[in-house]
């Protein structure tokens, strides 16, 4: 049963004559203090906020002249009072609460000014538990939402990007705020409020190993609203939601126009694959259309890995990401400006790099300090309608699965090279995938079919078409390696590849048929190995 409501109207604007304010990030909190007493609006303040005002000559109550009671516990309890609370909840034009208020000497705040203690910041700091624990506010949430709750009379102000809009609005209304402006604020703080359980909550499902807590919620702050989503009639905004695994949501961009929606989709698909290249093993390059790769290669040099890893598929490679796993240097960055480009994402880049890729000013050019940890535990959310499908990072890496050969020829050691980088390949690849590769390079990628079959025709056909705009006498899947990114069902998808010139493959197994696949590979002489782990990407 819904709590009964005496459905008294809302005033339309409301006169701000005393504000609370109680704040962690003390930005703009001095001018916005002297904006309101400016304005005639009574200041009253807890602890190190009070302090601040104070020293910057402005008259100040201390919230504890308000409760008759003085902040304890550290600061722990200090606006947590009926003088506060009833202060804030009071619905000024019902006779029962205004009596109440007289009754207890209760005097209305008008305004709060209120944001919280840095707990998402304190979390991704590596701090300890119990400091952890400590940045958990509860009277800054408390106080949020109860003026929220209470809009129709009082204003909430959490985030000081909002300071500036509240003075105009007090200076346009003649010292008053109206319910339109007050909603939006209302609106706003519990956004915020939600936002920060959201942090907590997620936290403490990690901190206790709980896979699949009962309430599950998700949050992010506003980064930026695009001009429209994947398709012109969409609209769509970026929410970062606070993790610093390094990428495009945590990119620094240097230079280019702004990032769109389906940029930003691309440049995460392709900075998550490259880092599964180890920098101090070999350079590489993976150039990605539509978040599936067109072509990837490691090199002895950045410059070298391009070439590789656009001789793939040079058509496909226009105007595409580029991503890479060391800083971008002059040599790489004169090769990929010759193709149309849209991003280029790598952890860092030289200043010979940064002019050069200046030259093309729409060019985007991000910098990202570090690579994601493929091994890295994380989360993945993907909306369904009425739901969310919520599960861990795929994060399995070939190099620490138990490979298993399984047929009567083993690979070569440089045969077995290949069929690592494939499958890491394959991992980033929409399903069905299939990836040929040689000599640390994609030469063939077949991705997103409902039959593997037709993938690991479209990749031999890719060969095919970059071989002849090569002029080249033969596609390079002649003598390459082959991965699936799940088991073959039949034996077909797998004679497929043999004819394009397969020499070995690597698959999970696992299939009701896997005797007749590898029957049929040993009929033909190739090598075979089982990872024994899928990696079915959607």
């Amino acid at each position: 049963m819904a709590v009964p409501t005496k459905n008294i109207p809302a005033p339309d604007l409301v006169p701000v004559r005393r504000a609370l304010l109680s704040v962690f990030d003390k930005t703009g909190l001095v001018d916005f203090a002297k904006a309101l007493a400016a304005s005639g609006v009574e200041l009253v303040s807890t602890g190190g906020t009070a302090k601040t005002i104070a020293e910057a000559g402005l008259a100040v109550r201390d919230v504890s002249e308000l409760t008759g009671f003085p902040e304890i516990m550290d600061g722990r309890v200090k606006t947590l009072h009926p003088s506060v609370h009833g202060a804030l909840l009071g619905i000024r034009d019902d006779a029962d609460h205004a009596k109440a208020m007289r009754d207890h000497h209760i005097e209305p705040i008008d305004l709060v000014v209120s944001n919280l203690y840095p707990f998402e910041e304190v979390r991704g700091s590596g701090a300890g538990y119990a400091s952890i624990v400590e940045n958990i506010d509860i009277g800054g949430p408390a106080m949020i939402r109860a003026s929220a709750k209470n809009h129709a009379y009082v204003a909430i102000v959490t985030d000081p990007a909002d300071y500036a809009s509240v003075v105009n609005a007090l200076e346009m209304n003649l010292g008053s705020l109206s319910l339109d402006f007050r909603k939006k604020l209302a609106a706003k703080a519990f956004a915020r409020t939600a936002t920060y359980d959201a942090a907590i909550s997620g936290w403490f499902a990690e901190e206790l190993q709980i896979e699949h807590p009962t309430w599950r919620a998700f949050g992010g702050r506003l980064d930026q609203v695009m001009r429209y989503g994947e398709n012109p009639h969409q609209n769509a905004g970026f929410y970062l939601s606070g993790d610093k695994r390094p990428g495009v949501a945590t990119a620094k961009q240097l230079q280019g126009k702004q990032l769109s929606y389906n940029n930003i989709n691309d440049t995460d698909a392709a900075f998550e694959l490259v880092g599964e290249f180890d920098p101090a093993r070999s350079a590489a390059i993976a150039i990605i259309k539509h978040a599936n790769p067109c072509g990837v290669a490691e090199g002895e040099t950045l410059k070298a890995a391009y070439a590789k890893a656009l001789a793939c598929d040079p058509v496909s490679a226009f105007g595409g990401i580029v991503a890479m796993n060391r800083i971008l240097d002059a040599e790489a960055a004169q090769e990929i400006v010759k193709t149309f480009t849209e991003v280029i994402i790598a952890p860092d880049a030289t200043d010979e790099a940064t002019a050069i890729v200046a030259a093309k000013k729409n060019l985007r050019l991000l910098v990202t300090g570090g690579l994601p940890d493929p091994r890295a535990a994380g989360t993945t959310v993907k909306s369904v309608a009425g739901g969310l499908l919520v599960q861990s990072r795929d994060n399995a890496v070939v190099d620490d699965l138990d490979l298993k050969v399984v047929t009567k020829r083993a690979p070569t050691p440089a045969e077995l090279a290949d069929l690592k980088f494939a499958f890491r390949v394959a991992k980033h690849v929409k399903s069905n995938a299939i990836v040929y590769a040689k000599n640390g390079a994609t030469v063939g990628i077949g991705a997103g079919q409902m039959s593997r079959v037709d993938s690991s025709r479209i990749a031999a056909r890719k060969a095919l078409d970059a071989a002849e705009a090569a002029g080249l006498a033969e596609p390079l899947t002649k003598g390459s390696v082959v991965a699936s990114d799940a088991f073959f069902p039949f034996a077909d998808g797998l004679l497929s590849a043999i004819e394009a010139g397969a020499t070995a493959v690597i698959q999970p197994g696992g299939s009701m048929r896997d005797e007749d696949v590898i029957a049929a590979a040993d009929e033909h002489g190739i090598a075979m190995v089982f990872t024994g782990v899928r990696h079915f990407r959607h």
